[in-house]
């Protein structure tokens, strides 16, 4: 049991209570630059009507070397957000987890949620923490997304190695390919997307994605593997089962073919 004096104590901050404690994992890290470590890879979300829809493939990477093929990137974050990791796999799972517990612990000591920008600026946060680890070749570059309660539409944020947020309208991808997944977004998406089509629109992202980049997994018909997708409406947090995924996936497969 750690105890502060008043004016040391770091109220509803879990970071802060980890940091003064002297328990950071993202304090005193050594350089990473030549450890081949796995690396998750490519993250997209888009707003739709009534919510957001996050999707990731599977594939973490280390150097040229398939190190993961089931690898979850769309992690649940409470009932009404998720985040999307990209970069350092080990670092990145131990962001989520301290995200998560710092949701906890702010609602366990305030009495109350907290908001959805509140939730934003967190893990703004953890990510300015691991800027040491950035600097040493552990970068991590999440997605944040949610549905706004009180404002009854979805939002999401992407973020950079700084700790910076940025709020996006539309659409949003990271990862080493985010440049042909958002390629696809940019010339699909529209605002007025039902969460099916959504759906549909993050699946052939991370297709086209996977088509071409090395570093991103395309669905895996013979393991039955495929990408991670999840809506996040008023009714909370919900993957998409690979029931619905594989129709999907086989109608994208049947059109490249046509081509």
């Amino acid at each position: 049991m750690f105890t502060f004096r008043m004016k040391d104590d770091p109220g509803a901050n879990f970071g802060e209570l980890l940091k003064r404690a002297g328990l950071s994992p993202f304090d005193g890290v050594r350089d990473a630059t030549t450890l081949t470590v796995p690396h998750a890879t490519t993250c997209v979300a888009v707003r739709c009507n009534g919510g957001v829809v996050m999707g990731g493939d599977r594939r973490a990477t280390s150097g040229n070397l398939i190190s993961h093929r089931e690898m979850e990137k769309v992690v649940q974050a409470d009932h009404f957000s998720g985040v999307a990791i990209a970069g350092a796999a080990g670092q990145a799972m131990e962001m989520v987890k301290l995200f998560q517990l710092q949701i906890e612990h702010y609602e366990k000591v305030e009495g109350m949620n907290l908001s959805l920008d509140g939730k934003a600026n967190q893990l703004s946060m953890f990510v300015r923490n691991n800027l040491p680890a950035a600097m040493q070749g552990l970068m991590v570059v999440p997605i944040f997304a949610g549905y706004d309660e009180s404002a009854g539409v979805g939002r999401l944020w992407d973020y950079d190695a700084t700790g910076g947020r940025y709020e996006e309208r539309d659409f949003v991808a990271t990862g080493s390919g985010s440049l042909h997944a958002g390629a696809v977004l940019r010339v699909q998406w529209r605002r007025d997307l039902a969460s099916i089509d959504a759906v549909k629109l993050v699946a052939r992202a991370l297709w086209e994605a996977a088509d071409a980049d090395s570093a991103t997994g395309g669905p895996d018909v013979n393991r039955g593997i495929y990408p991670t997708v999840a809506t996040i409406t008023r009714d909370g947090f919900k993957p998409v089962p690979n029931a619905e995924l594989a129709p999907i996936y086989e109608e994208i497969r049947d059109e490249a073919r046509s081509r």
